[in-house]
């Protein structure tokens, strides 16, 4: 059985739940392999939606084991708070395992995240907030606390003042603010503790054993290419690899064990916070896309920048993520205009660009050019097959097809599952 990553094109909210879900649905391994619940995936199942920040999105499918990988950081409030609404809601999560060599969300860490934006007023980046950049750069610098520190109560409590009475020097002399309680740190991530303590495992050791018994495993990326601490549009980024290789370093599985790499794309194009979009519509058509599609942030409920589809961010990140398919997401936002636009390439000083250029400052000078193509009136959204769709929407997607370089296998023109016309059931492992 294959082993498929999953992973978004563009800046994030490309709908990457809505896939991994559907191709988990015959999957033996679910795993999660970057970012932390600054990550936002939705599942519309029947009627009823659901929303996930840390757990897989796969743990939604009975018999999957799902996999926290030590790729991720996790804030265990969110996650025991996650484990808590679904089991409310008559999902009980019963084969989820975390490894203890990911790196734990601390109080001060949210604190700094928010502090820092605010010190830097017009040159924020534009985070959530939630701590995930200040603890994966407590990580790098070796001083971050980990899952398996965090359950043993008595090597939890000498990290935590060690740290901690870093962090409040910091606290108190650089940004002005009240220094943290280790007590109270102490006795809530304890509680903490017990809740997760029985789950963590070796999930390296695990998932490859998994992957070497010939096991179906999807690898569940966070985030969007464009947003990758090294190949996005830096420093308007996340902290973590966001692309298909983050799913080797973020679970110690090694590339050979790869079958597919999924790449996940809207119809068009979003953005959450800060950094160039040189596609963005900033007037009635970007705000009926956003409306339409309702854009607005499933981790912040920020809306979202909206914008036509950037062939040419796209094929970068194809590119970056050696992508065997693309999934093309929100066609059925699209119906009712009578023009559609594809930009296909660059205008930077007079000169035509083909590339995604590497830095932002360059970026922020790109106009975009554009492809016209004629649009559709029709409801898409009871399509079942791709020859059900209008001529015009077919043409679109092949249009987008070969200006990307990369085979459409599924198109979606809903919310819901059964709104999923798959293309190439051989590209997504089926």
């Amino acid at each position: 059985m294959p082993s498929i990553i999953v992973v978004g094109l563009q800046w994030g909210d490309e709908a990457k739940g809505k896939i991994v879900d559907y191709v988990s649905q015959t999957a033996d391994v679910v795993v999660r392999f970057n970012g932390g619940n600054n990550a936002g995936h939705t599942v519309v199942v029947g009627d009823q939606l659901y929303k996930f920040h840390t757990l897989p999105v796969g743990a939604m499918n009975p018999g999957v084991t799902s996999y926290i990988a030590d790729g991720v950081v996790i804030d265990p409030s969110v996650l025991t708070g996650e484990l808590d609404t679904l089991e409310e809601r008559g999902f009980k999560v019963k084969t989820l395992k975390i490894s203890g060599s990911a790196h734990v969300i601390m109080p001060w860490h949210k604190l700094f995240d928010r502090l820092e934006e605010e010190r830097k007023g017009d040159r924020k980046i534009g985070t959530t907030g939630r701590g995930i950049g200040p603890c994966y750069a407590d990580k790098v610098s070796r001083i971050g606390i980990r899952i398996s520190e965090m359950i043993d109560p008595e090597l939890f409590r000498a990290r935590l003042d060690d740290v901690l009475s870093i962090k409040n020097k910091f606290l108190t002399n650089v940004y002005d603010a009240e220094p943290l309680d280790a007590d109270v740190i102490f006795e809530d991530y304890s509680a903490y503790a017990r809740r997760i303590a029985p789950l963590v495992t070796d999930t390296a050791c695990e998932i490859y054993q998994a992957a070497k018994s010939g096991k179906k495993i999807v690898f569940e990326g966070a985030h969007g290419t464009l947003l990758d601490i090294d190949h996005g549009t830096y420093p308007f980024v996340t902290s973590s690899h966001v692309v298909a290789g983050g799913a080797c370093t973020g679970t110690g599985i090694g590339p050979t064990m790869i079958d597919h790499v999924v790449g996940v794309a809207k119809s068009y194009t979003t953005r959450v916070g800060e950094g160039p979009f040189p596609s963005e519509l900033l007037d009635e058509t970007g705000s009926s896309i956003r409306e339409r599609g309702k854009e607005y942030g499933t981790t912040t409920g920020r809306p979202r920048r909206c914008g036509w589809f950037d062939a040419v961010a796209v094929r970068l990140s194809t590119r970056v993520n050696s992508a065997t398919a693309l999934c093309l997401i929100s066609l059925d936002v699209l119906s009712g205009f009578d023009t559609l636009q594809i930009c296909s390439a660059y205008e930077v000083d007079g000169r035509i660009v083909n590339e995604f250029p590497t830095d932002v400052a360059t970026l922020e000078k790109c106009k975009p050019v554009y492809e016209a193509m004629p649009g559709w009136s029709e409801d898409i959204t009871a399509a079942k097959s791709f020859s059900d769709l209008p001529e015009a929407a077919q043409n679109y997607v092949r249009r987008i097809e070969k200006i990307v370089g990369t085979t459409v296998a599924v198109v979606s023109v809903g919310r819901r599952r059964d709104q999923t016309i798959v293309l190439r059931p051989d590209l997504l492992g089926s």
